[in-house]
C-alpha cells in the first residue's frame, strides 16, 4: 500500500486532487459568507488562511512532484497550515462551547483581525478577510456540529492523510 502511495505522489494528480478539495471548501466557506450572509468572524479568518496555506502546500508538491525538494516542502506547507488549522478550529470552538468548569469563563476571541503592519489583508481585500462575527455564535450548523466542529474533523482528517504520505514517502525512498 505504502509503496504505491509513494508512487502515486510522484504523479501530480494526488496534489491537484488536495487544491481543488481546498478551493471547493474555501468556495464553501465566500458561499456562506457572501450568499447566506453568515458574517465571518476573526477566527474563522484565520481559519480560512490555514486552509489557504494548505493550498498552497498543495500547489508546491502539483508544481514538480517528482523533486524531492518540492514534494516535501508541499508536505511541510499542508502539514504545518493543517496542525495550525487544527489548533485554531480548536480554540474557536471552545469559544462556541466554554469548558462549564473554567473558572474564569472561557475565552473572548479578538474583535479585529491581526495582520502584521507589512501585511494588512483585511484593508487590501476586505471582501475575503474582514471580520465582522462574533466567534462566540454558532450561526450554521450541519449534523448537530457547528462550522469550527467540521472544520476541527476537516483539518484531523488532513493530518491524518498527511501521516499517511508522509510513511509512505519514507518507505518509498527505503525501498529505492
Amino acid at each position: 500500500m505504502f509503496s504505491a502511495l509513494y508512487k502515486w505522489s510522484l504523479t501530480r494528480q494526488p496534489w491537484l486532487i488536495l487544491l481543488l478539495i481546498i478551493i471547493a471548501l474555501e468556495l464553501t466557506a465566500l458561499y456562506f459568507q457572501h450568499v447566506m450572509n453568515l458574517a465571518p468572524c476573526v477566527m474563522c479568518i484565520y481559519e480560512r488562511i490555514a486552509m489557504m496555506g494548505m493550498g498552497v502546500g498543495a500547489a508546491i508538491g502539483l508544481a514538480a512532484p517528482n523533486n524531492l525538494v518540492a514534494r516535501w516542502a508541499g508536505l511541510g506547507v499542508w502539514g504545518y497550515s493543517a496542525y495550525r488549522g487544527l489548533t485554531l478550529s480548536q480554540e474557536h470552538v471552545g469559544y462556541q462551547f466554554p469548558d462549564p468548569n473554567d473558572l474564569f469563563g472561557g475565552g473572548v476571541c479578538d474583535i479585529y483581525v491581526n495582520f502584521p503592519d507589512w501585511l494588512p489583508l483585511n484593508k487590501w481585500v476586505p471582501w475575503l478577510f474582514e471580520a465582522t462575527g462574533d466567534c462566540s455564535k454558532i450561526v450554521w450548523q450541519f449534523m448537530d456540529l457547528s462550522m469550527p466542529q467540521w472544520l476541527v474533523i476537516i483539518f484531523a482528517l488532513n493530518l491524518i492523510a498527511l501521516g499517511v504520505i508522509v510513511v509512505s514517502q519514507i518507505v518509498g525512498l527505503i525501498r529505492r
